[in-house]
């Protein structure tokens, strides 16, 4: 996992802006959350969330934690851009005083 900020992103033009880091990164599909209320949590179903391709999270509203393998691996908000690595079983969980918006994308090779 990586957290960056939306700064760390491509300049755009004629390149894919998440290519800047997930180098060859195409846009393969993705949303647009929100969870209006503390104590949500991504992928809440049982068992591990992993996926073969790069995941990014664009957090535009609230804060809270990102999950790795079972673990709090780190704090993040507004403004924050989160990587996650093919194989990490990850989750999101919302912790602030307003509601956690975000966009997630899966990337694919180009």
């Amino acid at each position: 996992m990586r957290k960056l900020t939306f700064a760390d992103l491509g300049h755009g033009g004629t390149d894919p802006v998440l290519g800047a880091i997930v180098p060859g990164g195409l846009v393969d599909r993705g949303g647009f959350r929100i969870y209006p209320e503390p104590g949500f949590r991504t992928h809440d179903e049982p068992g591990a969330h992993v996926h073969t391709t790069h995941e990014v999270f664009c957090i535009f509203q609230g804060s809270g934690t990102v999950e790795i393998d079972g673990t709090a691996a780190d704090r993040f908000e507004a403004g924050d851009v989160i990587v996650i690595d093919p194989g990490e079983d990850h989750h999101i969980v919302s912790d602030g005083t307003v509601p956690l918006v975000f966009t997630w994308a899966h990337l694919q090779p180009a």
